[in-house]
């Protein structure tokens, strides 16, 4: 894939992984619904690929800086919670809780208002990953947002925001 700097979402660039453009996926007999359905899950992935190729040269995998992140963001969940935000098992998160405080990036603490539960907070030693992973976001969304307004990023929040509430009803 080309590197993250020359990537193009627009619907006439090519997909460097395919060398097909954005128009090209759809047929004649697709509505725009499915058109739109469509750009949401190929840009979704392609915005994955790209900050984790960005977060693979931190040394980070993207279940890796997803968890950090969240721990920050939240800090002194569960690792219930934690499981939650991230949408996997609360086994899955544990295991991945245990390998990032054994890399002293975070560390588990006895809640103070219940002795029997732990929470998750981020260290110290984190702090370089976070800001590195805070700039390849800003980097990155410098180029996916590059020619918007505040004005057209608020009308695609507001439209996001209202497909979610759609798709949360079913």
């Amino acid at each position: 894939m080309r590197d993250y700097e020359e990537q193009d979402v627009s619907t006439n660039a090519p997909d460097a992984s395919t060398g097909k453009t954005m128009k090209s996926l759809f047929t004649e007999t697709d509505t725009l619904q499915r058109q739109v359905g469509i750009r949401l899950s190929v840009l979704a992935r392609l915005l994955r690929n790209t900050f984790d190729r960005k977060a693979a040269s931190l040394q980070a995998t993207r279940s890796q800086w997803t968890m950090i992140a969240i721990v920050a963001r939240y800090p002194g969940s569960t690792q219930r919670c934690i499981a939650e935000y991230l949408d996997m098992s609360e086994a899955s998160a544990g295991r991945l809780i245990d390998k990032l405080c054994q890399e002293g990036l975070l560390e588990r603490r006895t809640k103070e208002d219940d002795r029997r539960a732990r929470v998750v907070y981020v260290t110290e030693a984190a702090a370089p990953v976070l800001g590195a992973l805070g700039q390849a976001a800003t980097e990155n969304e410098a180029q996916l947002f590059k020619g918007f307004s505040d004005g057209e990023l608020e009308q695609m929040c507001a439209f996001m925001d209202r497909i979610h509430a759609n798709a949360s009803e079913g």
